[in-house]
């Protein structure tokens, strides 16, 4: 399902076609390291160069009969050679492609996120500004707390955003290590050098010490990470899945000319692209678990790991991909409603303001307590009878003794609470 909603470029990186050129690129970088140790001739690597390549329904032929892929390759590869194919895989372990490969995927597919998160950033900084100032209510626990502003909302998930690139960038580092260091890491039949040299031309660094695989706490930190963004768009997602709402309507994910939101009720408009969203971050989350159990493996290496990871990497990358996309086509499109946001503020008839009171009360030197009983008392009538929380408080007579008509009135007054919402967006450089 996830390929088929998924960006062609984030796919292609994990398609045969694209490992196998890597495994090639590898092979023959390690034969130029060779020449420059004098152990190939010159003349072979450049037949080598010129000739290698490689067929996938070769390579898928041979490898029904040797049940191993990376032999299947490099014996394909040796029939398109001729006998220079002999200099082929020399000193090297299946891993030595297999690893490096990996991190050459991985750190592609890293550019991608990476570009998708600026993307991100880059609207939800302009949509944070555009509504800084725009007054709703904050909840906590669902239930109405004290006014914010719907900027506010919007500059939190920028924030977060900006925390998640830079993970995204972190992680794409640890992953960009590679191997070539034989069949338990010792370099028993393969000069360092090689692996020095092949990593160097690929942009990588060699794994300072490695088995016969490169340790799995760097990929755990990696998918690790793509499941930590996940869960910020999941918590975005659910933010705009709950303001959607009917009873709340205070913003929603667009809806397209013609789109239908029930086989059976034409007039819904569902959240569907953010419960989308939701539910692949638990895919995610599930690959991450995949990816921490893969780090204790046996001895200098066991294959428990590699199947999955077949799997969780390729996935992981494109639904991240998908729902890093598809999240800022909900930003970008987002319909909010300003008149909605006015009324849900005023709909608890003023009890937002309780705590603005308990602090006046507590000014004029009532121990705390006092002054929440005081104000709790107006405040859950006006809860069970619908009633006027300022009319209710300026006719409390315990509350009479303490504060005056005009200092009861300075308690209910929006811009107070407001105040700070530029120096918030001037921390974020807006």
């Amino acid at each position: 399902m996830i390929s088929r909603y998924s960006l062609p470029k984030m796919s292609n990186i994990w398609q045969d076609e694209s490992k196998f050129e890597k495994f090639l690129q590898i092979e023959i970088l390690a034969c130029e390291a060779y020449s420059v140790l004098k152990k190939i001739p010159l003349s072979a690597v450049k037949k080598i160069r010129q000739k290698a390549k490689f067929n996938i329904a070769r390579v898928n032929q041979l490898e029904k009969k040797t049940q191993h892929d990376v032999v299947a390759f490099v014996n394909c590869v040796g029939e398109s050679i001729g006998k220079e194919a002999k200099y082929l895989h020399m000193g090297l372990t299946s891993s030595d492609l297999l690893d490096t490969t990996l991190a050459l995927q991985a750190k592609e597919a890293s550019d991608i996120l990476i570009e998708d998160l600026e993307r991100l950033i880059t609207i939800l900084s302009a949509k944070a500004k555009r509504y800084k100032d725009m007054v709703c209510i904050g909840r906590s626990h669902g239930v109405h707390a004290e006014p914010t502003t719907f900027g506010l909302k919007l500059a939190l998930m920028l924030d977060e955003a900006k925390r998640n690139l830079e993970r995204m960038k972190l992680a794409k580092i640890e992953i960009s290590v590679g191997k070539i260091s034989g069949a338990v890491g010792t370099y028993s039949n393969i000069d360092p050098f090689v692996e020095g040299y092949v990593c160097a031309k690929l942009g990588l660094k060699p794994a300072k010490v490695s088995t016969q695989i490169v340790s799995r706490d760097a990929h755990a930190y990696f998918v690790n990470t793509l499941a930590i963004i996940g869960s910020s768009l999941e918590k975005f997602a659910t933010e705009i899945r709950h303001l959607q709402r009917t009873e709340v309507l205070e913003a929603e994910e667009p809806f397209g000319e013609g789109q239908k939101g029930s086989s059976a009720m034409p007039h819904k408009r569902n959240p569907v692209i953010c419960e989308r969203i939701c539910g692949l971050s638990r895919l995610l989350r599930g690959n991450a678990l995949a990816a921490m159990e893969n780090v204790a493996l046996w001895h200098e290496r066991d294959i428990s790991h590699s199947s999955n990871e077949r799997i969780i990497f390729p996935d992981s990358t494109i639904t991240l991909d998908y729902m890093l996309n598809k999240f800022i086509e909900v930003v970008n499109g987002l319909i909010v409603y300003p008149e909605n946001m006015l009324a849900n503020l005023v709909k608890t008839k003023g009890l937002i303001f309780s705590q603005r009171l308990l602090l006046a009360l507590m000014d004029k030197g009532l121990p705390r307590a006092r002054a929440y009983d005081f104000v709790q008392g107006p405040a859950m009538k006006s809860w069970r009878e619908a009633a006027d929380f300022k009319a209710l408080v300026s006719n409390d007579k315990n509350i009479a003794k303490y504060l005056n008509n005009k200092e009861i009135e300075s308690c209910f007054n929006l811009d107070y609470y407001l105040r700070n919402i530029h120096k918030i967006f001037k921390r974020l450089g807006l």
